[in-house]
């Protein structure tokens, strides 16, 4: 019987890098699956954006090698650029242009053959078709994110690398950026995330990377992850609404309706049944 294995979209290993006397990397292994999420956690300091900066070509690594849609980072950076594709912590997006200039600008400095198609085709994908015609400065943050991520996908990289890419947005931008992210995925692409927000790694990645001190220290599923550590007992199981939640349930355009309950000093959110009887 013959086994066919697939190359991962991202390959590190022993990564090592440092500045002057601080070392930064110490030996990082690192794989991303095809079609898959790898979040990368850390905190500040921790290493990410040195990770993602040698991935991009845009560093040298010391020690170790990386590769990229089976392309050598350090031998081969042009064919590494052309597979990847880098959203950093803020859009770069021009504000004066309406969205589907700016992609049809990226996709005539890409020499994509029909830029315009090709723009249509990203603003039908990403929800922005009717805000096409609009300059970029009447956009909320997040249409404004999810048409950097459109820009991105000019060129149809196999991997795309997103640095904090919800930095700063409300908690509705967020997750209009979040099914953007999934659906990357769910078309084959290969998404490296870093973050600082914990539940959005536990809401998009399929493996979870913990950066700390220079090395991984764990890379695993969320169900790995969650395993590592004993069961809590629970004593009090009503599970009360987490301020996103509300927020969301009040002023989201989606989800359930809302009923909301005051009586005295204490007040209470809770969605109302959609199976219930209209008055």
């Amino acid at each position: 019987m013959t086994t066919t294995t697939v190359d991962p979209a991202i390959r590190v290993r022993g990564l090592e890098k440092s500045y002057g006397t601080l070392s930064v990397l110490r030996g990082v292994d690192l794989d991303v699956a095809r079609g898959s999420i790898l979040a990368l956690l850390g905190s500040n300091g921790a290493g990410k954006t040195t990770i993602v900066r040698i991935l991009a070509t845009l560093l040298a690594a010391d020690a170790g090698e990386a590769a990229v849609d089976g392309h050598d980072v350090a031998d081969a950076a042009p064919d590494v650029r052309e597979a990847l594709s880098l959203t950093g912590q803020f859009a770069a997006v021009d504000e004066v242009l309406t969205g589907r200039e700016n992609l049809v600008l990226i996709g005539r400095l890409r020499h994509v053959a029909d830029p315009g198609v090709t723009a249509d085709e990203l603003l039908a994908r990403f929800s922005l078709t009717e805000a096409g015609g609009r300059k970029v400065a009447t956009y909320s943050g997040g249409m404004v994110r999810r048409l950097d991520i459109a820009m991105s996908l000019i060129g149809n990289p196999s991997v795309v690398v997103l640095d904090e890419p919800t930095t700063g947005l409300d908690p509705q931008a967020r997750q209009e950026v979040w099914q953007a992210i999934t659906a990357l995925a769910h078309a084959g692409t290969a998404v490296l995330l870093t973050t600082q927000y914990l539940e959005e790694a536990e809401q998009l990645a399929d493996r979870i990377a913990i950066l700390h001190r220079g090395r991984i220290i764990v890379d695993g599923t969320l169900t790995e992850l969650k395993a590592m550590l004993p069961p809590a007992q629970v004593e009090y199981v009503e599970k009360q609404p987490s301020l996103e939640e509300v927020f969301l349930a009040l002023v989201g355009d989606t989800g359930p309706d809302v009923v909301v309950a005051t009586d005295g000093a204490r007040s209470g959110v809770a969605a109302a049944d959609t199976h219930r009887e209209r008055q």
